[in-house]
């Protein structure tokens, strides 16, 4: 096995942790990703910046060659095509990268032809082709800004987004033409509408046939969307974003899809839209008539359905419901072995793969995403089940799933995952006891490379404790200061958590953990907590949020009693931290639990439900119409304890980035405005230019420092 171009980590120049923290991106930078895998297993095609620091990613190809040494090269360099300008962001593709949480600059995604030989990308809004077998990278000359540019299976086309209509070009720059064109400025064709990308994972709008004779084109109308306006108030000058946001209970983008020809023809793809409106996935591969899957609005019934490319008519292969809802996955629908439904299902009590009408796992795995789709078998990722022989605090694994069982293919305790395709696996592996992650890459199951990594090496190390604490075995990491001992006594406790559905943060790896292990280092017992809600353990334990935020903050409190057993936890001086939901929870743990609570950070919190988006919201409250009483529990500016509290009020310091439009500013200004009403102290913090985001190294960096300042004033701890 052989390590390719391994570049010594970029040096830390006595930086800090945080500011080497924020100037890595959280370590991510020089880490390779975006992987594909040709099907003839000669190429493995990713993404990678240059050093640790390095904002810019290259597109890199792996050459397996049967009879030789693998080698690495650069397919395309941002700073060559762009004759080393500067990167210019369009601002549709600014509000792509925020929902997919992308920090990074230059060649951030791509998209690959069915043989991996044509690879396709956009930098500055301008439309670039990279022959991956050549070695050449060039641009293609089209009207602009462009967006999600992708191949024709065939390589001979490029389909792209360009001002809202679909396009498409010959992979050698002609024929340029638009396949349809937007009726309105609230149309587009071709894009995932906010909903989609933001909760669903669905970050594309279009889908080539395999044959690369049509494509599958969805259509977003928000004319009915709300509109809201997020200014910059630190430059009044400037005028205000106008963006469309479904809030709960307010009307959707309304999607359609159409099959396009390239010769121009148009058939509507019929479905009962007004039942099922949500478009949540769409595959359309060799293997099959196209998938659908489409859900109702409260997301307790959806369709698999199948699409008749000539007339459009659809037909229902299976249809599913749930009292609480529909877990939406990776990877799925999909045409399996044999030509049956791939899906990923709760029957009985577990999470399992079902093929058809089997299920090909059972209650001894929890599976959270499909990986390939083989001609006998399915790689899945997944996590031990409730009926697992052992607990695996925090582990996630590759196994391969037949007919006839399933086989683990990654090793040892960590974070895995896979890409495959032919005889050729990337495995990608990160682990509690060391920084990182590893891709090794793997031809019929024997390894043969491992893709480099120019990530710059942490500063802190986190000694991260893997556990389950109190009677419902809540998963939990806990970090103590470096060099602590038993003689040492209590320390002040932070609890660090998400706690939300959907944000694991309790994982069997060590990256994950360095925030946390710096803030022990400030002299706390920090404990992350994963309680009701979280993945990875059952159907059940994910539902139990349903209508009830509260048990979120009951099982945090509960993991913390139960540590405090054998931990030594001051329960005296405990405070909490949170962003996003984790800032929701860290508010209301204060509000409601000031027995338990002292002190808390408050990230970007949710405050009023009635505020956020529809198909996270819905999924667990409903709609405000339907069940108001729920949004008015779940509030943190109804709650009775902010105006008659039975403890002393306890300090809070929010922190909001004002060009959030994910969670608006607006909850952060509220609950201020509540907060000052009722006599309660606290501090607000905020974050000019920043979005849900904090990418910019000077605010991230001082943002954990001014959190140590507060944690230790509010808890009097001394310097």
């Amino acid at each position: 096995m052989t390590l390719f171009s391994q570049q010594p980590a970029t040096p830390s120049a006595g930086l800090s942790f945080p500011r080497q923290h924020a100037r890595t991106q959280r370590f991510t930078l020089g880490v390779p990703r975006g992987f594909s895998v040709s099907p003839d297993g000669e190429r493995v095609v990713f993404v990678r910046s240059g050093s640790g620091t390095d904002r810019s990613h290259l597109l890199w190809v792996l050459d397996l060659p049967r009879d030789g040494e693998p080698g690495e090269r650069v397919a395309a360099d941002p700073v060559a095509l762009l004759a080393g300008a500067e990167e210019e962001l369009s601002p549709q593709e600014r509000a792509r990268r925020e929902r997919s949480r992308e920090g990074s600059a230059g060649i951030v995604a791509y998209a690959v032809d069915a043989a991996v030989e044509l690879a396709a990308f956009a930098l500055s809004g301008r439309l670039f082709a990279a022959e991956l077998r050549a070695g050449t990278a060039r641009e293609i000359p089209v009207p602009g800004p462009v967006i999600d540019p992708r191949p024709s299976p065939d390589g001979r086309f490029v389909a792209y987004v360009a001002e809202g209509a679909l396009r498409v070009v010959e992979a050698g720059g002609a024929g340029d033409r638009a396949l349809a064109v937007p009726e309105g400025d609230h149309v587009s064709y071709g894009l995932a509408e906010f909903i989609a990308s933001e909760e669903m994972g669905r970050e594309r709008g279009h889908w080539w046939s395999p044959a690369s004779d049509r494509l599958l084109v969805a259509r977003a109308d928000d004319r009915a969307v709300r509109r809201w306006w997020i200014a910059d108030p630190a430059h009044p000058e400037r005028e205000p974003q106008r963006v469309g946001y479904p809030a709960a209970g307010t009307a959707n983008a309304e999607v359609r899809l159409f099959v396009i020809g390239l010769d121009g023809s148009r058939v509507e793809v019929a479905w009962d839209r007004e039942r099922y409106p949500y478009l949540a996935r769409v595959h359309w591969s060799a293997a099959g008539a196209p998938l659908l899957l489409v859900q109702t609005r409260d997301q307790r019934e959806q369709l698999f359905l199948t699409v008749d490319p000539e007339s459009g008519r659809t037909a229902t292969v299976r249809a599913e419901a749930d009292p609480a809802w529909l877990e939406l996955h990776h990877g799925v629908p999909a045409w399996g072995p044999g030509g049956g439904l791939v899906r990923v299902t709760d029957e009985g009590g577990a999470r399992v793969l079902a093929v058809g009408e089997e299920a090909w796992t059972d209650a001894g795995l929890h599976v959270r995403a499909v990986l390939d789709v083989g001609a006998d078998d399915v790689l899945v990722s997944a996590s031990a089940g409730e009926a697992a022989a052992r607990p695996e605090t925090g582990e996630i694994h590759v196994y391969r799933v037949t007919g006839r069982g399933a086989e683990r293919l990654s090793g040892g305790a960590g974070v895995h995952g896979a890409v495959r395709s032919g005889p050729v696996t990337v495995l990608v592996s990160a682990r509690p006891e060391e920084p990182g992650s590893t891709a090794r890459v793997l031809r019929d199951g024997e390894p043969v490379a491992v893709v480099a990594s120019h990530a710059q090496r942490p500063v802190i190390s986190a000694r991260v404790r893997l556990t389950e604490a109190g009677a419902r075995r809540i998963p939990c990491a806990v970090l103590l200061p470096s060099g602590y001992g038993e003689g040492d006594g209590p320390l002040p406790v932070l609890m660090d958590p998400y706690g939300g559905p959907h944000g694991q943060r309790v994982l069997a790896a060590h990256n994950p953990h360095l925030t946390s292990q710096w803030f022990a280092d400030q002299g706390f017992a920090v404990v992350v907590a994963d309680g009701r809600g979280m993945p990875g353990r059952s159907p059940a334990w994910e539902k139990s949020v349903a209508r009830d935020f509260g048990v979120t903050l009951d099982d945090q409190v509960e993991a913390l009693r139960a540590l405090a057993g054998s931990l030594p936890l001051d329960l005296d001086r405990v405070a909490i931290r949170g962003w996003s939901y984790g800032g929701y929870l860290a508010a209301r743990a204060v509000l409601q639990r000031p027995d338990v609570f002292h002190a808390a950070v408050v990230g970007a919190p949710v405050t009023d439900w009635r505020l956020y988006d529809t198909h996270y919201t819905e999924r667990y409250l409903g709609t405000p119409q339907d069940d108001p009483e729920a949004y008015a529990a779940q509030s943190l500016l109804s709650d009775d304890g902010l105006t008659a509290p039975e403890e002393p009020a306890r300090p809070m310091m929010v922190v909001h980035g004002l060009a959030d439009d994910n969670v608006v500013v607006g909850h952060a200004l509220r609950l201020s405005s509540a907060l000052l009403a009722a006599g309660r102290p606290h501090e607000v913090l905020p974050l000019s230019g920043v979005t849900h985001m904090t990418p910019q190294e000077q605010v991230a960096e001082n943002l954990l420092l001014l959190q140590v300042d507060f944690l230790k004033r509010s808890l009097g701890i001394g310097p």
